[in-house]
């Protein structure tokens, strides 16, 4: 076959300038391999990550950008060699697209860690065509960068867990933090905070939401469940909780100071980053020497642990806070993104609303 009968039609809506501003567009993905499964997306989330690649605010943008990485949908085909899915299943796909499969950390599930791990979107394969993400109509991906869905799973909050969700999980899990009756302060209560206090109750933790905003006490303790609520700004109510945290995890990514967080935590705990501040911080270090405490960082996670994670949250029926909105709402949604005006994440009904573009 040449390569263009081996490839497929699909289509989306993308950047194609430093604008941001998305519109219909054609492209190719290539056909089903061996190893591949062909998704039918039905959902996508919106990220912050679209947003800043879209409008190349990283420098590491390539236009034409479909963005989008927090994709469900079904199962239309798979490969001859495919095991792990069968058609009419539902699947989700997050940010890894490939990997090399071989080193170390591909080894341990842990593909997003891989020096040569391609993402999602704004990547490129070795055959030479472009990654392009789920603001589209369909995917196709090897099965093993795909994760199934318990049916009866409501796709349309499932989806930002595959993005949002595993990013506060993984850290949860690998530092030890999810231990029921410890006590973990949520920074921020955006898209991964909300999400962050769902998984910490599910893990039997105590829960304080530490926020810039008096405003958001209802919905974190009444709608949300956290136990308690500390506004970042006030002295005394930060004084009151010195000490007092065996884990902070900090999902904010605008400029602020470490060093009052480093002070809630208890003798050995644990502050963990998942915000990319700029510029960023400055380190603590005092603080840290003298009570033994940890500032780490983590990325969103790998294939084992999105799997695990998929699993804990359709258990204890974890799903985003989300906004349902159609696809040619995108660009007023990137709008209202960046003034932080959604609750919590929007998820565009790419199977009811994507219309070709010619």
């Amino acid at each position: 076959m040449s390569s263009a009968e081996q490839n497929v039609n699909a289509y989306g809506w993308a950047a194609t300038d430093l604008s941001g501003i998305l519109s219909p567009f054609h492209f190719t993905r290539r056909a089903n391999g061996d190893n591949d499964i062909t998704i039918k997306i039905f959902y996508c989330g919106i990220c912050h990550t679209d947003l800043l690649l879209a409008k190349d605010e990283i420098g590491m943008t390539d236009y034409p950008l479909v963005p989008g990485h927090e994709i469900v949908g079904q199962v239309t085909k798979v490969g001859r060699n495919v095991s792990k899915f069968k058609v009419g299943d539902k699947a989700g796909v997050g940010s890894i697209a490939d990997s090399c499969g071989k080193c170390d950390h591909c080894d341990e599930g842990e593909e997003n860690y891989c020096p040569k791990v391609n993402w999602i979107f704004n990547g490129q394969f070795e055959d030479g065509l472009r990654s392009y993400g789920g603001f589209s109509d369909k995917i196709v991906i090897n099965q093993r960068y795909a994760v199934r869905f318990p049916d009866g799973f409501p796709l349309d909050g499932a989806g930002p867990l595959l993005c949002a969700g595993i990013t506060v999980y993984s850290p949860m899990t690998y530092f030890g933090l999810a231990q029921p009756g410890t006590h973990i302060g949520v920074v921020g209560l955006g898209g991964l905070g909300h999400l962050a206090v769902k998984f910490a109750k599910a893990f039997g933790m105590k829960v304080t939401v530490i926020s810039t905003s008096p405003a958001k006490r209802n919905e974190a303790v009444e709608k949300l469940g956290a136990d308690s609520f500390l506004v970042s700004h006030d002295q005394e109510q930060l004084q009151a909780a010195m000490g007092t945290m065996d884990s902070i995890m900090d999902t904010v990514s605008a400029s602020h100071s470490l060093l009052p967080l480093v002070g809630l935590l208890k003798t050995n705990g644990k502050l963990i980053l998942l915000g990319a501040p700029a510029p960023p911080p400055e380190l603590p270090i005092l603080p840290l020497i003298l009570g033994r405490k940890l500032i780490a960082g983590s990325a969103c996670g790998g294939m084992k642990e999105t799997e695990e994670m998929v699993d804990f949250a359709a258990k204890h029926n974890i799903t985003a806070d989300i906004e349902v909105v159609p696809m040619d709402y995108v660009n007023t949604a990137f709008e209202r993104l960046a003034k932080n005006d959604v609750k919590y994440r929007f998820v565009i009904d790419v199977a009811n609303t994507l219309n070709p573009p010619f």
